[in-house]
């Protein structure tokens, strides 16, 4: 039988009451299983590695045969129903409450919905062949900032481009990888390799619609050019909600949802923040990145998703790292930042993992393996304890590209474009060991021995040797203040003494983060959850500490006092030598010609 002729899986949304945050969900499944039909919904969302238990957010659930004669459903688990049989179609109705504001989940309310269909969707055990089809309705209230209309990469089967009405997936695997946006959208598009590209906006904003779409446009084009071709058949949707603070993205197959800080949009007449406009742009180039390393190309543990509970692998280094290094580098390569701002952005990621001493305690393939319960659930300790896949894996990632450019006149585009058409492009999981065995193939070096010691190990890898060899200097200084990120030489004003605790500001209050292991804090016997009170006799606050620490020399004795819970305590404080922990690099103008021209081809022209 043709997929044609098989009846669908019909799910309709409707947005029951935004105001209360809940959306209205049915499905009818054509002929459930005879001794009755089971029903999971999802735990987890692919791109994101914590169990998140999302059938805790439905409020009501009912069943009913295709007479309305309704069907007892039996609760398996904290996410499994079993209906009793019945004859014909099978009904469900839930009711979902929505109001988690990120990309993950899902919200509600009278100025914008969104959701994941890992979120909203019963999943009809055995039924996982079937085509959905899915009918999305307006409102039942009024909205307040104008009209809605919808954005999906779902292909329209009777709704107008945009508008609400009945789409259609080809599975439900696809129907869960295809969120959906309704609010009053702002939108702009363009075309990347014969596919229309949507950006459609939700939110408060002023921005250059035009030259955010050219700009998003060039990187798109960049990373087709690594892979060769674009696997989007139909069309690809970014969706951006902007706030006045917030950050952040999840891909999918075909659309990627991003949260964004609205004044990082470029406005009208040019006026834009440089640093701001880059983060922004670095997002969209991320999560563009991942249509091919995450959603095409994904470990084989992966291969299929097996949403129930957590799915475990040593390679999200590679699919997160790796995206995390070509998405700043897809900016400068596209001319959408000059090379001494992409040097800057690069000195401050080394800068943030060479901060962590949990880079010698845990290697970003155990950071993989344990995201669910480490990196997803940070604690206080988490820099002395952990490392992040992200960071230290685009380092990993950098120093791959450059020892394959050095050695083998090769290069981690190669790597990938050999994983795209050995696994993306067939739909093969990738195996634990197959990235290292993609860039031995492609590069014809024995690469065992930095997997053994920058991926499988704790050691940093050799980035001043391998910088150095594309005419690049790693300079290491102290840090300037508490918001030094790193990335530019030293200013004038003298680094503050060292103490290892990372202070927060709380209402004006100074609060203990962290406590870095082996640090003037900790021998203090400071830790996270206190409140600084005073130190050296004068109040202390977050913004003020800095100067606090400039006025007295390394191992001078400084009385602290503190309130842990109601109680004060008191110690004695000497502060160190400010580490050289934070990084810049450098053209270097002396470097041969050997070195420009590998500089040229890893960043372009100058």
């Amino acid at each position: 039988m043709s997929r044609d002729a098989i009846t669908p899986l019909r799910y309709r949304v409707v947005p029951l009451r935004p105001s209360a945050h809940e959306f209205a969900v049915e499905l009818t499944i054509p002929e459930p299983a005879a001794d009755g039909q089971r029903l999971i919904l999802p735990a987890w969302i692919p791109g994101s590695y914590l169990v998140r238990d999302f059938a805790r957010h439905i409020v009501e659930i009912a069943a009913e045969d295709g007479d309305g004669v309704p069907v007892r459903l039996d609760k398996e688990d904290k996410q499994t129903w079993r209906a009793a049989p019945a004859k014909g179609p099978l009904v469900l109705r839930t009711v979902v409450h929505a109001h988690d504001p990120s990309v993950r989940s899902a919200w509600l309310d009278r100025r914008r919905g969104f959701f994941n269909g890992t979120s909203l969707f019963l999943e009809p055990e055995g039924h996982d062949h079937r085509p959905c089809e899915l009918d999305l309705e307006p409102p039942a209230e009024g909205s307040v900032d104008g009209e809605w209309t919808v954005a999906t990469a779902l292909t329209p089967a009777g709704a107008a481009e945009g508008g609400f009405g009945r789409y259609r997936a080809a599975d439900y695997a696809t129907l869960i990888d295809s969120p959906v946006a309704m609010a009053p959208l702002a939108r702009v598009g363009f075309e990347v390799a014969g596919i229309p590209h949507t950006i459609a906006i939700s939110g408060h904003h002023r921005a250059d619609l035009p030259r955010l779409a050219e700009d998003v446009r060039a990187i798109c084009e960049e990373q087709v050019a690594v892979f060769g071709e674009l696997p989007v058949t139909e069309r690809y949707v970014f969706y951006l909600h902007v706030v006045g603070d917030g950050y952040g993205g999840l891909e999918h197959a075909d659309s990627t949802a991003l949260v964004a800080r609205r004044d990082h949009l470029p406005r009208p007449g040019g006026d834009v923040d440089a640093d701001g406009y880059a983060e922004l742009l670095g997002l969209f180039s991320h999560e563009y990145f991942h249509l091919w390393n995450v959603k095409r190309i994904r470990p084989a543990a992966f291969t299929p998703y097996d949403l129930r509970g957590e799915v475990h692998t040593t390679l999200l280094w590679a699919f997160e790292g790796i995206t995390s290094y070509y998405d700043d580098r897809a900016l400068v390569t596209a001319g959408r930042i000059d090379r001494e701002a992409y040097l800057e952005r690069l000195g401050r990621v080394i800068t943030r993992v060479m901060r962590g001493s949990g880079r010698h305690r845990q290697s970003v393939a155990d950071s993989s393996f344990d995201a669910w319960t480490r990196f997803y659930q940070q604690d206080a300790n988490a820099p002395n304890a952990i490392v992040s896949y992200y960071a230290k894996g685009a380092l990993v990632a950098l120093a791959l590209d450059l020892l394959l450019r050095r050695d083998a006149g090769t290069r981690l585009d190669d790597v990938m474009r050999r994983l795209w058409s050995e696994y993306g492009r067939p739909g093969i999981g990738v195996p634990e060991e197959g990235v290292r065995e993609a860039a031995e193939a492609v590069s014809g070096l024995d690469l065992g021995d930095f997997f053994a010691r920058y991926v499988h190990g704790t050691e940093d890898p050799p980035l001043a040797e391998l910088l150095a060899a594309t005419g690049v200097a790693l300079r290491t200084r102290p840090r300037g203040g508490r918001d030094d990120r790193g990335g530019t030489p030293p200013g004038d004003s003298p680094a503050p003494a060292w103490t290892g605790a990372v202070i927060a500001d709380e209402q004006g209050r100074a609060r203990v983060r962290t406590v870095h292991a082996g640090s003037p804090a900790e021998v203090a016997g400071l830790s996270p959850g206190d409140e600084l009170v005073a130190v050296a006799g004068l109040r202390a606050t977050a913004a003020g500490l800095d100067e606090i620490l400039r006025r007295y020399p390394a191992g001078e004795a400084l009385p602290v006092h503190a309130l842990r819970g109601d109680e004060l305590i008191t110690t004695t404080l000497r502060p160190a030598e400010p580490p050289g922990d934070t990084c810049y690099l450098e053209f270097q103008p002396e470097a041969g010609e050997a070195e420009k021209q590998r500089q040229e081809e890893w960043l372009g022209h100058p």
